[in-house]
């Protein structure tokens, strides 16, 4: 388990994304994967109230719902660490004072608890000064809504100004950020996100951590991209490098008897991530992604994949 630092929060160190729950996984889909995450020894869920909005006939919500009815059906709300976000729900867009506050509520009666561990501002709202997010976050930890604070896709100059306030107000601060990071994708973060991490030392939790599936060993060539129900997320990475990348990552894999998948998620907790976040559709997807947790890779495999990732930087 990790620690977020400056919390009581133990987190396993693969957190399991929600969201395909409620749309690209029923309910009972959802509810095994669940289980078969607790089985695993996981602990740490993150969702978002505006998943998943995106689907047809969907309106946002429905993955905090099915956690919901899991957290009472299974009677385990202790059991678990819940992050979820604000922002992008449709009924709740932005981040003022006021849609916080309601988003928070409805997060918290979709999620059926009085209270949320790790709650995110989602995407920035410009609109907003970051002050009176900071007040209103701070506000919801004071009332027990919700233990700690987080930030995701906020440029960098805003999140040093949320920790500048922080401290000057004395507020409660952000204790983690979340940022898309992959093999595929690292000039962004580690040029801006990384040093973030180390001056305040908060956690980092990433999504995108298997660039949309490539990185799990399936698209070779880039007749395997065609017709894929994600291709529209997969077509950024259709280019000689990133299947010269994908031909190394599944060499080292086996060098090491385990799965492309794994080792990627593995890479990225020996750059410093506290928990990548990848989801799972049903528990067969499951297996290699909990593999990750306890996947140390040797110096010689982390060095091979900087490398050969290296147009990525």
């Amino acid at each position: 388990m990790y620690q977020v630092k400056g919390t009581e929060l133990f987190v396993f160190e693969l957190a399991l994304g929600a969201n395909t729950f409620g749309w690209t996984s029923d309910k009972a889909d959802s509810f095994s994967v669940i289980d078969a995450y607790r089985e695993a020894g996981g602990n740490f869920i993150d969702t978002a109230d505006v998943y998943s909005a995106w689907g047809e006939g969907l309106k946002g919500g429905e993955s905090e719902t099915v956690i919901g009815e899991w957290l009472r059906e299974r009677k385990a709300r202790d059991q678990v660490v819940i992050a979820t976000k604000v922002s992008q729900h449709p009924d709740f867009p932005g981040l003022s004072p006021a849609n916080i506050q309601a988003a928070c509520e409805a997060s918290l009666k979709r999620l059926q608890t009085d209270y949320i561990d790790l709650y995110y501002a989602h995407f920035d709202d410009n609109k907003t000064p970051i002050a009176e997010m900071a007040r209103a976050f701070d506000a919801l930890v004071k009332a027990g809504k919700i233990r700690y604070v987080a930030m995701s896709n906020f440029s960098p100059a805003r999140m040093r100004e949320w920790f500048q306030v922080a401290k000057e107000e004395n507020l409660s601060a952000p204790v983690a950020i979340q940022n898309q990071y992959n093999l595929l994708y690292r000039k962004e973060f580690e040029e801006n996100y990384q040093p973030i991490c180390s001056e305040f030392g908060v956690a980092e939790f990433t999504y995108f951590s298997l660039a949309s599936g490539f990185l799990t060993g399936k698209y070779r060539k880039a007749e395997d991209l065609a017709g894929k129900d994600r291709s529209d997320f997969l077509s950024e990475y259709n280019r000689p490098e990133s299947f010269a990348l994908v031909d190394t990552l599944v060499k080292v894999a086996a060098e090491l008897e385990s799965t492309p998948t794994a080792v990627s998620l593995a890479w990225l907790r020996a750059k410093g991530v506290a928990a990548p976040i990848a989801s799972a559709r049903n528990p067969e997807q499951l297996k290699d992604l909990v593999a990750a947790a306890s996947l140390s890779l040797p110096a010689a495999a982390i060095a091979t994949l900087d490398e050969k990732s290296q147009p990525f930087a």
